[in-house]
Order: structure tokens, then C-alpha cells, then sequence
């Protein structure tokens, strides 16, 4: 069976947990602090970081969020995250390439840095002005999302697709951190709590972080 090592609030690591769900492709978990991850990991990803899936008896080793999805998509054929035609294709490899990239750079490194490493480990204050940009920066990509949503029946097109699950997954570690505010975007909030909803994402809801607590509205699963 697959072993998936992985760190709760790493949005990649959560990605990979949604689409083996949707394929539903078994594995156990395994965590992982990537700030003092022992040999083991390092034998299997000397880059150091999550999400990393292992069989140890095929002896098989698969690393970085986007190539494991590829994998799964090239070998299972349930649930396709990218799927249609090469204009649709690419469209779901372009905003997963968005919410992967410019998303969790604009909005959810700097809350984990600010919010979780400060807090736990370098024992810090966190910075209000970084946190009140990156607040700022959610407002403007929920602001596309909401367009998204207004033009699509999902973010890439009319089925779900790798792009709604990488949007989700950076959303859904930006919001228990704190930096979401829902207020305005009535269309993200409706499909954001429609994902929510699936029984791939329970599980996400379920885990916590240790010495940080998400704000009440997080596991749940209505919008009222």
C-alpha cells in the first residue's frame, strides 16, 4: 500500500490527499515535520518536502504534488481531474499552475510563516502588515474565483477538475490559519462549502494543528 508522507498544513500534501480519495486510491499516512524530518524522508525526497508516497514492497517512490497527480491520472482511469480536450486540459493545468504558485505564494507561505513558524518554532510575534497583505491578496484571488465561477459550473470548466482540488486544498490552509474573508464572495463561499461537503475533504476538516486553533466557521459544512 502507498504511504503518503505528508505535514497537515501543507496545502500540496492536501491536493494529493483529495485526488487519491476522488480516485479512491487506498493509503496510509505517515507525518511529517519538514523542519526536522529524519533520514527516512531524506532518503526518499533529498529536497525535503511534502507530500512524498512510497510502496515499500514495489519499491516505488513518487515526489512534488503536481507530478504525483499526473501519475494517478496517467494509471487511474476513475474520477479524471484532467480531462476534455487539449483546450480544456490546459486550462485546468493553468490554473492549477495559479493556485499551486501564485496563490500559495501570495497568500498562504506568508500566513504559515507568519501564523505557524513564528508561533511555534521561531517563537515570534507575527508580522501585521505582511499578514494584512496577504489578507489583501486572498481578496483579489477570491475575487477571480468568484468570476470563475460566475462564467463555469467549476473553476476549469463544467466538471471538477485538478484545478478545483488545488484551489480548495490552498484555500482550506489559508482559512484555518485565519486569512479568509468571505465576505463579498458569494460564489467562492458556495463552491468552496460545496467541497467542502465531499467525503474526500472530511478527513482535512478532522485534523488539527497543534498549539493553533482554526476560527469556528472552519469544519463547517454549511454557509449559514
Amino acid at each position: 500500500m502507498w504511504r503518503l508522507f505528508h505535514f497537515p498544513l501543507c496545502p500540496f500534501s492536501r491536493k494529493v490527499r483529495l485526488l487519491l480519495s476522488e480516485k479512491g486510491v487506498p493509503y496510509e499516512l505517515q507525518r511529517v515535520e519538514p523542519w526536522s524530518a529524519g533520514d527516512e524522508f531524506y532518503a526518499l525526497n533529498p529536497a525535503g518536502r511534502t507530500p512524498v508516497l512510497h510502496d515499500a514492497e514495489k519499491n516505488r517512490t513518487l515526489c512534488d504534488s503536481r507530478a504525483i497527480c499526473e501519475y494517478f491520472e496517467e494509471t487511474v482511469e476513475q474520477a479524471p481531474m484532467i480531462n476534455g480536450t487539449a483546450v480544456n486540459r490546459a486550462e485546468i493545468r493553468r490554473l492549477t499552475a495559479l493556485f499551486d504558485e501564485n496563490f500559495y505564494g501570495d497568500v498562504t507561505a506568508p500566513l504559515m510563516h507568519e501564523r505557524m513558524k513564528k508561533r511555534l518554532f521561531l517563537r515570534e510575534p507575527p508580522n501585521s502588515g505582511i499578514l494584512r497583505e496577504a489578507m489583501k491578496n486572498a481578496h483579489a484571488h477570491l475575487d477571480y474565483i468568484d468570476w470563475l465561477i460566475d462564467t463555469r459550473a467549476w473553476l476549469a470548466g463544467p466538471t471538477k477538475s485538478m484545478a478545483d482540488l488545488a484551489a480548495a486544498a490552498q484555500i482550506s490552509v489559508a482559512d484555518y490559519l485565519g486569512g479568509i474573508d468571505w465576505a463579498g464572495h458569494e460564489q467562492s463561499r458556495d463552491w468552496y462549502f460545496t467541497f467542502k461537503c465531499r467525503p474526500s475533504f472530511r478527513p482535512l476538516l478532522a485534523e488539527k494543528m497543534e498549539g493553533i486553533h482554526p476560527p469556528a466557521h472552519y469544519a463547517q459544512l454549511d454557509v449559514d
